[in-house]
């Protein structure tokens, strides 16, 4: 299942970035001062004042229910933003909302009370402890929540049965595959029954077949739970893959926000074009991108006959191209209220496929 196919998220916002930055190092605020007042570079602010800028000026707006994606090559400053979000880091300048809540504001009990009870984090190194069985792992958040043991036990149960792991709740750690620690991590997180999943690279340690059965399996659930995920990785395609938008970083800052169809489509520069060169049109664009208004073909063409084949607006490259080989006939694109609202031909897809373009 693609991120496409999934059900539209609302378009309220659960997470609210506003102009943070994040510079390490003793001169912090010097730095900070001189980047923002004369817009000195990475490297000048490391030469001078021996400071490193992880964060420069983000602002990101991430709606309940969605997959956002948050990707880029090491150093990018991926990670380092997503840990503002539960403030396992602070910013040095910025305001960070979570379901409207002034996360900055947060007293000490507050703040550890608030990533107890709404945020789970899942890690690239599956952070299970050793001594624990994996029940006792999953069960671990429940536990400092002082639940119940046998309520804590019910639910490590229930979500182990949902990451496919019946059965395996009374081993340890060492007795599990990569993938299998992987899906013990994210079945901590969902424990947790937080709104908010922050994910940084959970499946890049894994090998590829694995990755992507865990990429299958996380959005099957994510389609069901609906909880609002920021997913962290240095992997256009599987940005592409699960993700409904997707923000890639350089230099600690955000070059492009968009789709995946946009970001393939429409590179922002250079840096995100050189991304998305290796990326397959094929499953990533929909048929509304490359379709032309019925009344633009008619025009050229003639009127359109009654009995075209005809496909969702939402429809993917691959099965248009299907469609394309088994008939001449130009392709119907119809909305949701199954009302013809444009038009593909063979000559829309090529140039989709080898441009990159809209049709004209």
């Amino acid at each position: 299942m693609m991120a496409g196919d999934m059900t539209a998220p609302p378009s309220a916002s659960a997470i609210e970035i506003r102009n943070v930055w994040k510079v390490f190092g003793e001169r912090e605020a010097e730095a900070l001062a001189e980047v923002q007042r004369n817009g000195i570079s990475k490297q000048q602010a490391l030469e001078r004042y021996n400071c490193v800028i992880g964060v420069a000026d983000v602002s990101l707006e991430i709606r309940r229910g969605e997959i956002f994606c948050v990707m880029g090559l090491s150093g990018s400053g991926k990670s380092t933003l997503v840990r503002h979000i539960n403030r396992l880091l602070e910013p040095s300048a910025g305001d960070i909302r979570v379901n409207g809540r002034d996360v900055l504001a947060l007293s000490p009990k507050e703040l550890r009370q608030f990533r107890n009870e709404h945020i789970a984090m899942v890690f690239q190194n599956f952070a299970l402890m050793p001594h624990r069985s994996v029940l006792d792992n999953i069960a671990m958040p429940l536990e400092i929540r002082r639940i119940p043991k046998n309520r804590r036990r019910a639910t490590a149960e229930k979500v182990l049965a949902m990451v496919e792991l019946s059965g395996w709740g009374d081993r340890f750690a060492h007795e599990l595959s990569g993938g299998m620690q992987q899906r013990v991590g994210l079945a901590r997180a969902l424990a947790v029954d937080a709104g908010i999943l922050l994910m940084d690279e959970p499946f890049s340690a894994l090998d590829p077949l694995i990755r992507r059965q865990l990429q299958d399996e996380f959005m099957q659930l994510a389609s069901i739970m609906n909880r609002t995920t920021v997913f962290i990785t240095h992997d256009l395609d599987e940005a592409v893959r699960i993700g409904h938008r997707i923000a890639i970083m350089r230099d600690g800052r955000i070059v492009q926000t968009g789709t995946p169809e946009e970001i393939v489509l429409h590179p922002a520069d250079g840096y995100v074009a050189d991304f998305v060169a290796g990326i397959s049109r094929l499953k990533v664009v929909r048929a509304h991108a490359v379709m032309q208004p019925p009344e633009a073909y008619e025009r050229v063409h003639g009127p359109l006959p009654g009995d075209l084949p005809g496909f969702d607006q939402n429809a993917k490259l691959d099965v248009l191209m299907k469609a394309a080989v088994d008939s001449d006939a130009p392709i119907a694109i119809t909305d949701d209220a199954n009302r013809r609202i444009g038009v593909v031909t063979r000559s829309c897809l090529l140039k989709a496929v080898i441009e990159g373009t809209e049709a004209s």
